[in-house]
């Protein structure tokens, strides 16, 4: 597991996502032109939660989350997506 100096606020989970594909099931190789964007990923650290609602998403939970889903956030070289958490669709 990635250790981030980073604490999300409130109902927001940071998330480091998947490598896309490189190749397809049947064996062709997907060029870098044609990958799309990963829709999973782990993750890396949570916020508190809502003054109402608890935070129900752990560190180490892998996650479905929606296609333009967070804001994409470089730290360290690494790249991550920070999204609140109505944004995840579900826990994998």
């Amino acid at each position: 597991m990635v250790e981030v100096k980073i604490k999300p606020l409130e109902d927001r989970v940071l998330v480091q996502s998947d490598p896309a594909e490189t190749k397809t099931s049947s064996g062709i190789i997907i060029p870098d032109t044609a990958k799309e964007k990963p829709q999973k990923g782990t993750i890396i650290a949570v916020g508190n939660g809502k003054k109402n609602e608890p935070m129900v998403l752990k560190k180490g939970d892998r996650v479905l989350y929606g296609k333009y889903s967070g804001t994409e956030l470089k730290w360290e070289g690494k790249e991550y997506l920070i999204m609140r958490v109505s944004d995840v669709i579900a826990i994998i």
